[in-house]
This record gives structure tokens, sequence and C-alpha cells, in this order.
């Protein structure tokens, strides 16, 4: 008598308008924002993309706890991955400028901070390809189709402005995340 052992599988639905193609190791994700990949570096997971679904199955035991957190991240990620390219991800942040006026530009590819605490020189901090930069008043606004992506332009932002040498009590100067990466909300 001949068991097949018993895998852990999950779905995710595709929204309409995104297209998943699996190749090699990676899932590609085309909609209406752009594409994305996302590479799915094990020889334990299987990817079957139909019409409307991706069938996720983790080729480990079930009982065990990190067999299923694991397959609960890549469904994770693969939801952020569909979700991303048909609605958009978007990250908030908030200029502080208690002691000297700054002045934030978005240029292409990265973020120009001017007279952070008197400096003579401008900061810089890159953007991952692929996020946008918008400022609006005292706010920086992220926008892409990665979560990651938006969320690692948000990090070297923050660790541009960072304080060396002062106490961070008295100077809060920078720019700071006040609203993390995460998928827009569908509009109506």
């Amino acid at each position: 008598m001949s068991t097949e052992p018993a895998f852990l599988t999950d779905t995710v639905r595709i929204p309409s308008g995104v297209r998943v193609v699996a190749r090699d190791r990676s899932l590609e994700a085309k909609g209406p924002l752009g594409s994305a990949t996302r590479p799915f570096p094990s020889d334990l997971f299987r990817v079957e993309v139909k019409a409307d679904q991706v069938k996720l199955t983790l080729e480990l035991p079930p009982e065990r706890k990190q067999a299923r957190a694991l397959l609960g991240t890549w469904v994770a990620h693969l939801r952020n991955l569909t979700l991303g390219v048909s609605q958009g991800v978007e990250a908030r942040m908030k200029v502080v400028a208690a002691h000297f006026p700054m002045k934030v530009q978005a240029k292409e590819g990265e973020l120009q901070i001017e007279n952070f605490l008197g400096e003579k020189y401008p900061r810089t901090a890159p953007l991952v390809a692929g996020v946008r930069a918008t400022v609006d008043g005292e706010f920086v606004i992220l926008s892409g189709v990665d979560i990651e992506q938006v969320g690692q332009s948000a990090a070297n932002i923050e660790r541009a402005t960072r304080i060396r040498n002062y106490d961070p009590r008295v100077f809060q100067d920078g720019i700071y995340l006040v609203q993390r990466a995460h998928v827009k909300e569908a509009g109506p």
C-alpha cells in the first residue's frame, strides 16, 4: 500500500487584469501599473499558475510549525506582488525640521535634502529603481509596484538623515516613516 506524502498547499487569487507567469525559480506579475518579479529560491516549492489563481505547494510535512509559517510567508509575498501591480504600493514619510529649515527635492533616482542641520553640502538618499518620490509640503510620498522596493527606499531616506554626535532627544530633525509601505486601497 503506497501512500503519497501529504504536503502543505495554499492558493492565492489573482486580481482581474493581472497576469502571473512562473519561470524557473521566480514569479512575474504584470498588471495595469507595471510588472514585478519575485524569486522563489527553494526547491521545496511547486508553483502552479491557473487562470485566476496560483497554487503553492510546499513539500514539507504539514505537521511542522515552521513549514506552515514558511508557506504563509510566501503566500503573503505573492499577494503583495499581485496587489502591488494592480493597485500600487505607497509609503508616507514626514519631514521634521526643528532647528534649520530643510529643503527636500525629488530628483531622478534620489531624494536630495539640503540644509540638514545647517550643513553646507546636501545629503542624498537613493531610491530603488521603480520607486517614485513626491514632496507634498512636509510629507514625502513614495509609490511603486513592489512593497519591498518602496520599503527599502524609505529606509534609505531615514538612514540619510540619521544624526550623529548630537543628542537625539534635543535634535529630532530628520525624515521619518509615519505610514509604512502598504498596498493602496481600491478606489471607487
